[in-house]
């Protein structure tokens, strides 16, 4: 017996999010399919307005719904620390530890020929904008601890020297091949202190 072609088609789309597997797909379908149309109409229009709601802030290209993201629009950080970060979730992962007070910038990727993630493809130009305008004591490189991340971290070392006194690196208390989302509160602390110069 064939499926009906409207549920392939949501298993298919559900299909495309991280660690949904077609199983997981295919329930989650047919529990959609359980909802009565209240709910769907809800759930529909919850994911239209995530995407019309949400966009990169133009400063840092962290997540934003007013015109610049919360961090940036902040008083009460230390407007001369920068962290780079890969993605925005690893700035939400620093946020929850609560040890970083400093201001983010999101490179929305790492440098990896063999995936098809190039430089060209990461928000750089605008880090190297924003270093040039403002004055950073420090840029703390927190790309995650693995061959992609170690790439981008040093690529993006040798851009900056010559622009800040102080580069430095996320110390190796981080697992070599974990990503920073997944990562506690404690060793992204003890990352954040045991920082080194690159």
């Amino acid at each position: 017996m064939e499926k009906l072609k409207a549920l392939v088609r949501l298993e298919e789309s559900l299909a495309k999010l991280p660690g949904v597997g077609r199983r997981s797909a295919e329930r989650m379908a047919y529990a959609l399919l359980g909802l009565d149309e209240e709910d769907i109409n809800e759930f529909s229009n919850a994911l239209i307005n995530l995407k019309q709601s949400i966009h990169a802030c133009p400063i840092c290209g962290f997540l934003a719904e007013d015109e610049k993201c919360e961090i940036c629009e902040s008083d009460d950080r230390e407007e001369d620390v920068l962290m780079v970060v890969s993605y925005p979730k690893d700035v939400i992962a620093f946020e929850n530890a609560e040890t970083y007070h400093g201001l983010y910038h999101v490179l929305n990727g790492v440098i990896s020929l063999g995936k098809g993630g190039s430089i060209e493809d990461l928000n750089i130009n605008s880090l190297l904008e924003r270093v040039e305008k403002q004055h950073f004591r420090e840029v703390i490189i927190a790309t995650n601890p693995t061959i992609e991340g170690e790439t981008t971290a040093l690529y993006l070392a040798k851009l900056l020297e010559p622009k800040v006194d102080n580069v430095t690196r996320l110390a190796y208390g981080l697992q070599m091949g974990g990503n920073l989302e997944y990562t506690d509160s404690l060793t992204l602390s003890k990352a954040i202190e045991g920082r080194r110069k690159l």
